[in-house]
């Protein structure tokens, strides 16, 4: 079985995907249930979960009508106001759909450098292990550390590190990233995605050796019982074909006995996100 742990769908317009700029010509256009059909059937990708690509209830709810209306979308990793004092409330509310299995609030994109500190932010997430959601990580690789505290306020909790944290491929920089990956891969409640990897490299001049090189930091760090493979499909494909990408994932595990590639293909997003 192959699972494809990280993908986005959108309507396009200019408006909502602002950081969609002009460099980006690729994606600026819809991505839908059967575009994503057709990439996975190419792939040989059995299901997916789909992550949120705006931070709104209406998004959550979206997929989630997605979700039951496509059986090949196994799961849904929405968002919720988790500052707000209505948060269990809303999780109450979109939680009643069993496809929902993670809450996601991109940290990347927070101007307050504390953001992951804040009391409100830390109730909301504290509630999410009362619906058995796991929490997507969303970061830089230079907020690592703000990371690690925030997960050690929460040794229950389920989390899953987007992307690698975002080492910065594209410099050829492995320190600090690789030490502060391995420090987060100490807590065992912590899985991580290799997904987003070609868009951080040079999109045009990127080569399988230099990702490679993560992708065995990564291993070292969580092993293949806390790996998942992920796509970041459409984004990916700014870089990478969706193909392909499967195709460096499956070459670069041939190495691993059988039961590690059912366990990074399948089994550990299955089991993070309370799929099976």
């Amino acid at each position: 079985m192959f699972i494809d742990s990280h993908h986005h769908f959108w309507k396009y317009n200019p408006a909502e995907y602002g950081w969609i700029d002009e460099s980006m010509s690729a994606i600026r256009r819809d991505f839908l249930a059967e575009d994503l059909r057709a990439a996975i059937e190419s792939a040989g990708v059995d299901g997916v979960i789909s992550v949120h690509a705006r931070q709104s209830l209406e998004e959550t709810h979206g997929l989630l009508s997605i979700a039951n209306e496509n059986s090949f979308v196994r799961g849904v990793v929405g968002w919720v106001p988790l500052v707000s004092d209505r948060v269990k409330h809303d999780l109450e509310a979109v939680a009643a759909d069993p496809k929902l299995r993670g809450v996601r609030h991109v940290l990347q994109n927070e101007t307050d450098e504390q953001y992951m500190a804040r009391e409100d932010f830390n109730r909301g997430v504290s509630i999410l292990k009362e619906f058995n959601l796991a929490f997507d990580i969303l970061i830089f690789e230079r907020q690592l550390p703000a990371a690690i505290r925030f997960v050690d306020r929460h040794p229950e909790q389920v989390f899953v590190l987007d992307h690698l944290g975002y080492p910065k491929i594209k410099a050829g920089e492995r320190e600090p990233w690789a030490k502060n990956l391995a420090e987060l891969a100490r807590r065992t409640n912590v899985y991580c995605k290799i997904s987003g990897m070609a868009t951080e490299a040079d999109w045009q001049a990127w080569t399988e050796p230099a990702l490679r090189e993560y992708f065995d930091v990564a291993l070292e760090a969580f092993g293949p019982q806390r790996l998942m493979a992920g796509s970041d499909w459409p984004v990916c494909l700014l870089a990478c074909g969706y193909k392909r990408w499967w195709d460096i994932l499956r070459q670069w595990t041939s190495q691993m006995s059988e039961h590690q590639n059912e366990r990074f293909f399948a089994l550990n997003a299955l089991k993070a996100y309370g799929l099976g």
